[in-house]
């Protein structure tokens, strides 16, 4: 397992060119990164020289990392017909190999470098990646697929390296895999009681808590 790369931007504000294009609206993001070979630091809520554009929906100390498996990368590029879509294409902080889904599991705790990272939730696409690369069912396609990559939170900050190998320091939970908290999300919404389980595990990440508590608060009402 291993750092693959590493990227970091500052929100920027992408002008319309006037081509009148469902995508061609004025927009801020940070989705745009840029690699850096060099140690960067790693603080509680994210690399240095880097942040986020909607504060609501992205960073925080629960989202301080967003990590993307570089294996997913094969198949963007064939089905979305995108040869050269490069690391961080989807706005990751992190581009890693021999992280998946199916095996990561909500908990499991990572060391990197001087840094100790916790798996805190599955990332949740928004618009943004759609609108980068002209794809406008592109977060549909993410979310149904479940290559949706994942968040890290920072339990021991220092410096990070691309390159860097990550090990394994301490299993989270044994059921609950970024793959399962996906399938709940998406495709078990009505499921009262994967909804509950899953909203009750300690270290989940707060938003995804406070989502699951008010989905089955509408289901229990029901």
């Amino acid at each position: 397992m291993q750092l693959t790369s590493l990227h970091v931007g500052k929100p920027q504000l992408i002008p319309a060119s006037g081509s009148s294009e469902w995508w061609d609206k004025e927009w801020t993001t940070a989705l745009v990164k840029q690699p850096v070979s060099e140690p960067v630091w790693l603080g509680y809520e994210g690399l240095r020289g880097d942040g986020c554009a909607d504060l609501a929906v992205h960073g925080g100390v629960d989202r301080a990392v967003c990590v993307y498996p570089e294996e997913h990368y094969a198949y963007w590029r064939e089905t979305l017909q995108l040869a050269e879509l490069p690391y961080g294409a989807f706005g990751e902080n992190f581009t890693t190999a021999g992280l998946h889904e199916e095996t990561l599991f909500v908990g499991d705790i990572y060391a990197l470098g001087e840094s100790l990272l916790q798996v805190s939730q599955p990332r949740q696409p928004c618009w943004k990646p759609a609108r980068r690369w002209k794809i406008k069912d592109l977060t549909a396609r993410i979310e149904q697929t479940g290559r949706t990559g994942f968040y890290f939170r920072v339990l021991r900050h220092g410096y990070v390296q691309a390159g860097q190998p990550l090990q394994l320091f301490q299993r989270g939970s044994e059921t609950w895999s970024v793959a399962l908290c996906n399938e709940v999300m998406y495709r078990r919404k009505t499921d009262r009681d994967s909804t509950r389980a899953l909203s009750e595990i300690p270290v989940l990440s707060g938003s995804w808590k406070d989502f699951l508590h008010a989905r089955l608060r509408t289901l229990e009402a029901a």
